[in-house]
């Protein structure tokens, strides 16, 4: 009788959070959000596109942009169906196996993009601090290899405690916070032992996220003080240019996992458009944003996008 009561459940659904108290215009609301995603895939779908095409973009920044890209899209891809579903009207409810399965490429992809970041700062330190000996060091060899490393470390670390979710029993009201699932709404519906999980997630959330953040400050303070020691203050600006792009997506990745966070930990009392809202921002704001910012500040990348759409536009 037991193991009937553990399948039932386990075989539970669960109730996405869309915008509560705007059902009604949930028709209205899903095109901006449909926009918001056209052009996260278009975005990241062109940057790709522009690198993978112009020679000059094959250096191993525009390598580790690309990475970011994918990364990007990957994120837009776990969660369209379920974020739209519920504004369409075509699903309120998720399945225990395909919650899991969303959380799992969702903190996994959060991590992947993490170190992607990490890596270009690394870029940005050797191309700054040891200009000479930046092809030796970074060959396309060398980036494949810390391809390989990225996936491993974001893929390889996170099955334990996204697989024990699957042995837990939920005993709480199955309603999520958001309209995706993330590990830390799973376990706080669980009425089961969660030591492991939240022991092993703030362990993952240290060496992973919060290790890559202050490895990131540590470059940029080896960075800055090699520029100041540039005699020269046009060297010192455009040293300091390189950076922008990155520093840009390195502040939208990250605040809004902070605010995320900071709501997960201390909001309960507050409103569920605040948990909404801050859900969203973290899953759309840096893929939307990320393409954006190294069209606008990347010379090359906007250069070759402005090229792309002039052709399209004497072709028609």
């Amino acid at each position: 009788m037991s193991a009937i009561s553990f399948l039932n459940f386990n075989s539970s659904r669960f109730t996405l959070t869309g915008f509560p108290g705007l059902e009604v215009n949930y028709l209205w609301l899903s095109i901006p959000f449909a926009s918001i995603y056209a052009m996260v895939f278009l975005g990241n779908c062109m940057v790709l596109h522009v690198i993978r095409t112009e020679p000059s973009l094959h250096q191993p920044m525009f390598y580790f942009l690309a990475m970011l890209a994918l990364t990007d899209l990957c994120v837009g891809l776990s969660t369209v169906h379920t974020v739209l579903g519920i504004l369409w009207g075509v699903i309120q409810e998720i399945s225990l196996d395909s919650c899991i399965a969303q959380s799992y490429f969702i903190h996994g992809l959060s991590f992947m993009e993490s170190s992607v970041l990490l890596t270009m700062a690394f870029d940005r330190y050797i191309a700054i601090c040891n200009p000479l000996r930046y092809s030796s060091i970074l060959t396309n060899d060398k980036i494949m290899k810390i391809g390989v490393a990225i996936l491993c470390r974001s893929s390889m670390l996170i099955p334990p405690v996204i697989i024990r979710l699957k042995f837990l029993n939920y005993c709480h009201p199955h309603i999520l916070s958001h309209s995706f699932c993330l590990h830390q709404d799973l376990i706080r519906m669980a009425c089961s032992d969660i030591r492991f999980n939240s022991i092993f997630g703030l362990a993952l959330v240290i060496s992973n996220l919060l290790l890559d953040a202050v490895l990131i400050i540590i470059s940029y303070v080896m960075i800055l003080h090699a520029v100041l020691a540039i005699a020269s203050r046009e060297e010192r600006i455009k040293s300091l240019q390189t950076c922008v792009s990155h520093i840009c997506a390195v502040l939208v990745f990250y605040i809004p996992i902070i605010g995320l966070t900071m709501v997960h930990r201390f909001g309960r009392h507050l409103s569920p458009w605040v948990h909404v809202l801050m859900g969203n921002v973290y899953i759309l704001f840096p893929p939307f944003m990320n393409p954006i910012i190294y069209s606008i500040k990347t010379q090359q990348i906007r250069r070759r996008v402005q090229r792309l759409f002039y052709l399209k536009k004497c072709k028609s």
